[in-house]
Formats: C-alpha cells, structure tokens, sequence
C-alpha cells in the first residue's frame, strides 16, 4: 500500500508538470509479470530543465530531493532519488537518454489504472528489453527470473517482432530465444 500511494502522488506530480515517465524495474515487473517484493520504484523520466525547479519544489513538499543531484543526473543523463516522508518508499528516478530505443520505448508506455489513477507503466516488451541489457551489465539472475516472469504470464500477449528486432539491435537476441524457449 505504501509503494502505491508513493506512486501515485509521485505520477500525479509527473502529469501535473506535463513530464513523460514510465514506471520500469519490479514495480512493472509485478504489473505484466508475477508479484515480488521491490525496495523502491524506477521511474525513465524526460525531463527538460526548464521544468527542474517546478518538479524539485513539488518533490520537496513531498519529501527529500537534492536539486543538485537532478542537476547533475540531467546533465550526465543518471539517476537521481526522491524519499517520500509519508512512506519512507526511495524513487530512482532516470534521466531518459538520447538513444532511438529509449525515446521509443517512452512512446510506447501503457497506462495502467491505480486505484483510479492512470499510471505509465514500460511495455512488457520493452520492460523485456531492458532486463536483457541489465542482465548483460549486471549478469544478475534476478534481471533473468524477471524476463521468464513476464514471458511466462501473458507470452501470447507479446509482439515477438518488435522484440527480435530491437533485441538483434542490442546485441541481445541469441539471450532473447533463449528466454523464448524455456517460456514455452
């Protein structure tokens, strides 16, 4: 409960501003995949500087941020966090970067509901995408028991396509058939 409502008032600020986001890592995974636990919430955010002092009062009011880190994270195109007061929930918020996959996976964000509040959620495909490049960064198994979570849930659900053809992109369809495979 504490991570919804942590989400929420973090997308109702993100529309206020008009800032595109999509909600990625676990808190997507347990949307298209199976419920896990998760410590914080990935937001991909586009965020222009223009709209850094509006987005840091609003935070603020809400809780702890640095303007200095969200300075630097849009400069350097990183992360910064944001820690809601009420919940104690930890936001990673990432800086969208200027690659041809990451503004079409922006593009491509599916609403989803929350409790009567439309919130942008990664694709599954590209959710699936990206824990392919995490796993190549990381070799971290959790990135792999989520791609097989997803695949497992609604694999009839995917656009098979789009996802051979970004994955060859990456470097990661060898990686991809794979994860085919043991989802059959």
């Amino acid at each position: 409960m504490e991570l919804e409502n942590t989400l929420k008032k973090v997308a109702r600020i993100l529309h206020k501003f008009t800032i595109p986001y999509l909600v990625t890592g676990g808190v997507a995974i347990v949307v298209w995949g199976r419920p896990r636990y998760t410590a914080d919430i990935d937001i991909v955010i586009e965020l222009k500087k223009k709209k850094v002092n509006k987005l840091v009062a609003a935070l603020a009011k809400e809780g702890y941020i640095d303007e200095d880190a969200v300075n630097e994270a849009l400069k350097s195109r990183g992360e910064f966090n944001f820690i809601d007061n009420s919940s104690s929930m930890k936001v990673d918020f990432w800086i969208l970067d200027l690659s041809e996959f990451d503004k079409t996976r922006l593009k491509r964000a599916v609403v989803r509901n929350i409790s009567g509040l439309p919130v942008k959620f990664s694709s599954p495909e590209d959710l699936i995408l990206r824990k392919l490049l995490w796993f190549n960064q990381s070799k971290s198994t959790r990135q792999l028991e989520d791609i097989h979570s997803v695949m497992a849930i609604i694999k009839n659900q995917l656009d098979y396509g789009y996802l051979k053809k970004w994955a060859r992109k990456q470097g990661t369809l060898d990686l991809l058939e794979e994860m085919i495979r043991l989802a059959v």
